[in-house]
């Protein structure tokens, strides 16, 4: 039995506390997948938020604290008491925050990205995938395809394609990535979340929710757990997968839902009663250009509000920028 749990690969994912790092650590872990995990994150597990099922796939035995853009912490990050490297290695980090400024985004997503590559290739590490983001695409009618034209939604994305352009030239190299669409599930604290949350803050406020668009905008959905799923699969493909260039990089990863804003919009009226109605292009448009005034304005309405409705429930969590 021992022979064959050490004939099992060796796992290293960076940003393993984040909400998709977390849940590929549970896949792995549920499933006896690896000989080795380890999950590298700047956060610590105490700090992180972690529900009771995700304990032991995310034990202090497993985790080392660093922030795996620094070359410095490479030794730290990469080095394995056995002497032996890692088999895989999975990016899940990074900054997934909107709004941020360049800086943010250069440091955290592109500067990562790119000496994560430059030193798996380095050590000779037969699979590297990068969690990336479909946001990256020329909007059009049909779906899109990995071959696609790419003109990126926003920033987070412009710096998502900048990394990926600048790793592919990187000698050596066995990669690929996944480009995820809005990823939602247990724990999820991004757009889901925040959709939820400012709509039980008007429900309090006795207003109506109004959403930029119109319904018929697409929401492309996955499931956190098949991301993980997805994840996975990718990383044993790549470990196998020939490297003389001939095999595709980029795969579109997404639900069969179709889902759209309007879906959106009638699940939260469901749950809450609520009337959400959408503001048309014009307007939305017009908000886009002062999108930093508009997420203040939102902010101001609805933080306070917020934190009455946890302080009246009596759950400690921070609060921060609902639409950070």
């Amino acid at each position: 039995m021992a022979s064959d749990q050490s004939k099992k690969p060796a796992v290293l994912i960076v940003g393993g506390l984040g909400f998709i790092g977390r849940h590929l650590a549970l896949y792995i872990h549920e499933n006896n997948l690896a000989s080795e995990v380890r999950i590298v994150d700047k956060v610590l597990p105490q700090l992180a938020w972690l529900a009771p099922e995700f304990q032991e796939a995310c034990s202090k035995d497993k985790f080392v604290q660093a922030d795996a853009s620094r070359e410095q912490h490479f030794p730290r990050v990469f080095d394995r008491a056995n002497g032996e490297q890692f088999d895989y290695v999975i990016n899940c980090g990074g900054e997934t925050r909107h709004s941020q400024p360049d800086d943010v985004y250069e440091l955290r997503n592109y500067n990562l990205t790119v000496a994560l590559a430059r030193e798996v290739a380095r050590r000779g590490i037969r699979s590297y995938v990068e969690c990336s983001t479909a946001h990256v695409y020329k909007s059009a009618s049909s779906p899109r395809k990995e071959d696609d034209k790419l003109q990126p939604w926003h920033k987070l994305a412009k710096w998502k394609m900048k990394a990926s352009d600048e790793i592919s030239k990187v000698p050596g190299l066995n990669y690929c990535l996944l480009r995820l669409p809005h990823v939602y599930g247990e724990y999820c604290s991004g757009f889901f979340a925040m959709g939820v949350c400012l709509a039980r803050v008007h429900l309090e406020m006795e207003k109506d929710l109004e959403l930029l668009y119109t319904g018929d905008v697409k929401m492309n959905t996955l499931y956190v757990k098949d991301a993980a799923s997805a994840l996975w699969k990718s990383a044993e493909w790549r470990a196998t997968a020939p490297t003389d260039g001939s095999a595709p990089i980029a795969f579109n990863v997404v639900d069969h839902g179709n889902t759209r804003q309007q879906d959106i919009a009638d699940a939260l009226s469901t749950i809450f009663g609520l009337k959400c109605s959408f503001l048309g292009s014009l307007v939305s448009q017009f908000a886009k250009l002062n999108l930093d005034d508009v997420i203040d304005d939102m902010n101001e309405e609805c933080l306070q509000v917020w934190a009455e409705l946890m302080e009246q429930k009596k759950i400690d969590a921070q609060v921060r920028s609902a639409l950070s």
